[in-house]
């Protein structure tokens, strides 16, 4: 079995961007999400580059992007509170799924597919997330993002599982191959709306 990190395992299938969003208006911020996603994916860009990376956790990343997307934003929020919300909701959805991943861990064998920034393994330890899983497939540390067919029999690979019998749970059906052809099964996470039926 294959999660998603960024938008999954840390949140209720809502990507980073609309995450900032709503993060940047409770804070103050005033520009709609087309407008502030722009400043958002030139703000992922630069993650990427950033010195030190690789070895940032969870906390520290998100502190990092916060800073800059207020760097690029025409109008001014303070990145640390910014920083400080997303933390917050994030850790109390880890929270939650943590104990459904403990479950699930004794009876399969589980690994992460994330295109990432090459800091997926300090993130998920951080949040004592890591142990769970066999394997930790980064983007950037593999050299191949999702939908791409290898990111995934290298994890399979890793798992000694067949694509056949494999499931990914992302919030993201187009980043996967089965979408694209052979592949494992999709389990699409999906926002939780107060008041929706089993939610």
């Amino acid at each position: 079995m294959l999660f998603d990190f960024g938008g999954t395992l840390d949140a209720d299938g809502v990507h980073w961007s609309p995450r900032f969003h709503a993060a940047y208006r409770a804070v103050g911020g005033g520009l709609d999400f087309a407008a502030f996603d722009s400043f958002f994916k030139a703000s992922d860009e630069a993650l990427t580059r950033l010195p030190g990376i690789r070895t940032l956790g969870f906390r520290a990343a998100i502190d990092a992007q916060a800073r800059l997307v207020v760097g690029l934003l025409p109008d001014r929020v303070d990145a640390g509170v910014l920083a400080q919300r997303l933390h917050a909701e994030a850790l109390e959805i880890v929270a939650r799924n943590r104990p459904i991943l403990e479950r699930l861990a004794r009876r399969y064998r589980l690994g992460v597919v994330s295109n990432f920034t090459g800091n997926l393994r300090p993130c998920l330890e951080e949040l004592g997330l890591a142990r769970f899983f066999a394997v930790l497939s980064d983007s950037a540390v593999l050299g191949w993002s999702k939908p791409d067919p290898r990111i995934f029999a290298h994890t399979l690979a890793t798992l000694q599982a067949l694509p056949q019998r494999a499931w990914m749970v992302g919030d993201n059906f187009e980043a996967h191959p089965r979408s694209r052809g052979p592949g494992p099964a999709d389990v699409l996470a999906r926002p939780i709306r107060p008041g929706a039926a089993g939610g």
